[in-house]
C-alpha cells in the first residue's frame, strides 16, 4: 500500500483583538519629597503613636514612603 504523507499546517495568523487597543495601566511614579515634608509627616506619625520614643527611624521611613506614593 501507498503511504500518505500529511502536510504540515501553516501557523495561525494572529487575530486582531480589542485587548491590544487598550492602553497600559498607569504606573505610579514616586514624587520628589523635601526633607521638611518628611519631617512634618514623621512628627504627625509620632503624635498618632502617642509620642512614644524609640520609633524615630521607622516613623521617618513610613512618612517618606507615604509622601512619595501620594498622588
Amino acid at each position: 500500500m501507498a503511504e500518505t504523507v500529511k502536510k504540515a499546517k501553516a501557523p495561525a495568523k494572529p487575530r486582531k483583538s480589542a485587548a491590544k487597543a487598550k492602553t497600559a495601566p498607569i504606573e505610579l511614579q514616586p514624587r520628589e519629597v523635601s526633607h521638611d515634608e518628611i519631617a512634618q509627616r514623621a512628627k504627625q506619625i509620632w503624635a498618632e503613636r502617642g509620642y512614644r520614643d524609640g520609633f524615630a527611624e521607622q516613623d521617618w521611613l513610613e512618612a517618606e514612603q507615604q509622601l512619595k506614593l501620594a498622588s
